[in-house]
């Protein structure tokens, strides 16, 4: 009998797989964005492995400082090693060479027309000696090495970016000063350079114009004697020069390093992406399952013909499972092919915005088209289960009867009431997390509360279908007339249907309602805050998060019409309260007209106060922390400098987010406790126009001054909201690209339900057409039908979707964005866009219906 099973399956399967292709591509497109994903990242993975493994030397000297975590980025330059070490290394038994090295990340490379030659994918810009260690991973293809101070050589790829040749000027923007120079060569990277920007110089001019030293290097590579392994390598070198003197690292060290600080970000950017790959798969979920419980309904006078000659309920499921296992096998696979054009695609996506990866490097691994195959199958299988079940409990008397069974109504009673508790339950732990008081506790409701109302949603959407259809109906379908009233009654015809159509769409836009109330309400927030404590007219700061060079600095205060600038660094320390409770954590170390420029509410004392000698001030939740009040004395030991005691003279109310937290002292405080070579530079500069001065006077001097300085962007209070206000778009803009895939396939779906419908329908619609509905009408009335059912999903969707907004910005509240928004704007524009995508998914179904043959359609069974 299992044979019989398999046949009737195969033959079902055939003759119904018109109706079958649109859950076999919702399956399709969801295996495809999960394999896509992990092709993609696994080739990304590769490029940045090979890259590592080139590039390291076996054995690497570096700074002890840089182990240590002495070290101070936002110095402007890196950590250095006197020159003498190199011959130090040298001597260590079982090296064959060591040469020193220069590296720098802290620079801005610009043309001759003053254009940033760095990468706009985050990717650093490089600087650094041409060495015998970079021909591991370079070559030079035209022209020669770097061989004084006035030439400089680029990577081929920046070159190609920026249209650069032989004998262009680039200038070269330091702490240390400009440097100017004519490239000489370009030389090309023999693996994959994913975008960053490199320039070399001779090693003397490298010294001189990235560490200001003539006698020093950031590193040394040493090369082993034949034999001789890296491990053994690295331990001669300590022996020789002391363990604890430098830090040492071999290839394989060094590249795991490098690898475990790509790898944080390549991980986040795949498991957010395989989550929207997995809100594909639900409401694919949907969509498979309308299919086979349409079919299964459709079927049941065949099903029942089959158990009258003798096949039994477990086999009718079986049937009905292995017709889904063969829809399953024949997505996921087609899923996997094109999950490896999606990664093809990415990888030119981003070779548009500047990362560069080859398709050389394209990886497949054989776990990912096995995690795709069996996803697909097993969700399509899992999809198909109810509706199997229902087919195997159709009785021999069903045989006899018009096709499609009675719904059950004791079953529908317990789904209401299932949906009802859990909807319930779902909105008081929203309320919880709402009425929470600490954002952590409050998250965890939260989650509760987005799981168990979409559940509730979900479970309840034929009861809710029942009514609010009925509304939708009354305002969008009765000025059709009879053909609306048509409409209507076809979308209520099967509730359970209906609702599961309207959810595949109702899971996509309650996300995008939900983060896009988040977003607005981040803005908002910011805004107001923005409005409320900046008093300063202009901001300066690098969007790579450079810091700011002395001589950028000194060009804005020399700018004319400003009436102060106040620089904002920060300092690392070790702070101890009174009550013994010591801290790793940053000061804003700025001028004392930091308490002009940013209006902080305070809880004791003033502002002003923190900025005089041997004054500090503490944020008020540490101050509740600790038991600090006014007077107090605070133990704070500088990172690399001096151990000293301040007296706690302000504390800053923490009720706002603006600087949420900080301690401040004094620029002269910080200067005087730690040492001129590890005093960081500010991170961002202030600036207040003189009373009287035009604005656009003022704005204008002070672009002109920085004008030199590409990397820094200058902004007033306008430009920094909507700078604010476009990199919270561009995040939004992302994430509504990632779920347009899941409002795809519930597109597909409402496209499967209309269709099977209309197949279902096909004696109903003959007979509508015999006694004088007309082909037009026909089309309209399957239009309305699909709109209205697109705007329930819409409906449903977008209300929960700012539910769930407005509880998670109560919890944004409470970090200080304090300010709900809702984007009415984008909210009904994305209701109003529901009803076109009705209309779209409709056209198919409506122009098959009004070729239908009025006396075949009629003589149908």
């Amino acid at each position: 009998m299992s044979n019989t099973v398999l046949k009737t399956s195969r033959r079902n399967f055939v003759a119904h797989k018109g109706r079958m292709v649109l859950s076999a591509v919702a399956v399709l497109l969801s295996v495809a964005f999960v394999c896509g994903t992990l092709v993609f990242t696994d080739t990304m993975n590769t490029t940045f492995d090979k890259l590592f493994a080139v590039t390291n030397s076996d054995v690497t000297v570096g700074p002890k400082a840089a182990e240590s975590g002495d070290e101070t980025p936002d110095r402007g330059k890196p950590e250095m090693l006197a020159g003498s070490a190199v011959e130090q290394v040298r001597k260590a038994p079982g090296v064959k060479s060591a040469e020193g090295g220069v590296v720098s990340m802290a620079v801005t490379v610009v043309n001759s027309k003053n254009e940033n030659m760095g990468s706009t994918t985050g990717a650093p810009t490089i600087a650094g000696n041409w060495s015998d260690n970079e021909l591991k991973s370079m070559k030079i293809t035209s022209g020669q090495a770097p061989r004084g101070p006035t030439e400089v050589m680029v990577d081929a790829d920046t070159a190609k970016k920026h249209g650069l040749k032989l004998g262009d000027e680039l200038r070269t923007i330091a702490v240390t000063g400009d440097t100017r120079a004519r490239i000489t060569g370009i030389a090309t990277f023999t693996v994959t350079n994913p975008g960053a920007a490199v320039v070399y110089f001779d090693t003397p001019t490298a010294q001189q114009a990235l560490l200001g030293s003539a006698d020093s290097f950031t590193h040394i590579n040493v090369t082993a004697q034949d034999g001789v392994s890296d491990e053994q390598l690295k331990a001669n070198i300590a022996s020789a020069v002391g363990a604890d003197t430098y830090k040492l690292q071999t290839a394989k060290e060094a590249a795991d390093a490098n690898r475990k600080d790509v790898g944080t970000f390549l991980d986040v950017m795949k498991y957010v992406m395989l989550g929207f790959a997995g809100i594909a798969f639900l409401v694919g979920i949907f969509l498979i399952f309308n299919t086979f419980s349409m079919l299964v309904a459709q079927r049941t006078r065949e099903i029942g013909l089959m158990r009258a000659i003798g096949a039994d309920s477990g086999q009718v499921l079986k049937s009905v499972v292995v017709e889904a296992f063969l829809l399953g096998v024949v997505g996921s696979v087609l899923g996997v092919g094109a999950g490896v054009g999606l990664a093809v695609g990415l990888m030119a996506l981003m070779g548009q915005m500047g990362m560069q990866l080859s398709t050389d490097d394209l990886t497949i691994a054989w776990t990912t088209p096995v995690v795709g195959i069996v996803l697909g199958v097993v969700v399509t299988v899992i999809s198909a289960f109810v509706p199997a079940r229902r087919a195997g409990k159709v009785s021999p008397m069903a045989a006899l009867r018009e096709s499609g069974t009675p719904g059950d109504k004791k079953a529908g009673r317990v789904r209401a009431a299932l949906g009802l508790v859990l909807t319930a339950v779902g909105g008081t732990a929203l309320y919880l997390a709402a009425a929470a008081e600490k954002a952590a506790a409050g998250s965890l409701w939260l989650g509760l509360g987005v799981v168990l109302t979409l559940i509730g949603f979900i479970v309840i959407g034929p009861l809710l279908a029942a009514g609010v259809v009925r509304v939708l109906s009354g305002v969008v379908l009765r000025p059709f007339g009879s053909v609306g009233r048509l409409a209507e009654r076809n979308a209520l015809r099967n509730p359970r249907r209906t609702g599961a159509t309207a959810a595949a769409l109702m899971i996509g836009l309650a996300l995008v309602a939900c983060l896009s109330v988040v977003g607005s309400s981040m803005v908002a927030s910011a805004t107001d805050e923005l409005d409320k404590s900046v008093g300063a007219d202009y901001i300066v700061a690098s969007e790579s998060g450079q810091p700011v060079l002395p001589q950028a600095e000194q060009a804005l205060r020399a700018t004319a019409g400003l009436d102060h600038v106040t620089a904002y660094r920060q300092v690392e320390v070790k702070l101890t309260a009174p009550d013994g409770t010591t801290e790793e954590t940053g000061l804003g170390a700025t001028d004392p007209t930091y308490a002009k420029d940013i209006r902080r509410n305070m809880t004791a004392g003033e502002h002003a106060a923190a900025y005089g000698a041997g004054s500090m001030s503490v944020g008020s939740l540490y101050a509740t922390k600790h038991h600090v009040k006014l007077g107090d004395e605070m133990t704070v030991a500088f990172t690399g400098g001096r151990t000293v005691k301040l007296k706690v003279a302000a504390i800053t109310s923490d009720e706002g987010n603006l600087d949420k937290g900080m301690a401040y002292i004094s620029t002269e405080t910080a200067r005087a406790n730690v040492p001129a070579d590890r005093m960081p530079l500010p991170f961002m500069l202030l600036a207040t126009a003189k009373d009287g001065q035009s604005d656009a006077a003022a704005y204008t001097s002070v672009k002109a001054a920085l004008g030199e300085y590409p990397q820094y962007v200058v902004r007033n209070q306008a430009d920094y909201k909507q700078a604010l206000k476009d990199q919270v778009g561009q995040l939004l803009n992302m994430v509504y690209g990632l779920l347009g895939l899941a409002i795809i396939v519930a597109v597909l779906g409402v496209v499967n339900t209309l269709a099977l419908s209309v197949v279902e329908r096909t004696r109903e619609i003959g007979l509508m057409r015999a006694i004088g509905l007309s082909r037009r009408q026909l089309r309209r009335m399957i239009r309305l039908e699909s709109v209205v059912i697109a705007l329930f999903g819409a409906l449903l969707g977008l209300g929960l979707g700012m539910g769930w907004g407005a509880t998670a910005q109560q919890l944004l509240a409470l970090e200080g964005l304090k300010v709900l928004e809702i984007p009415w704007p984008t909210i009904i524009g994305v209701f109003a866009g529901s009803a076109f995508v009705g209309l779209f998914a409709a056209l198919v179904p409506a122009f098959r219906a009004g070729r239908m043959n009025v006396l075949n359609a009629i003589a149908s069974e």
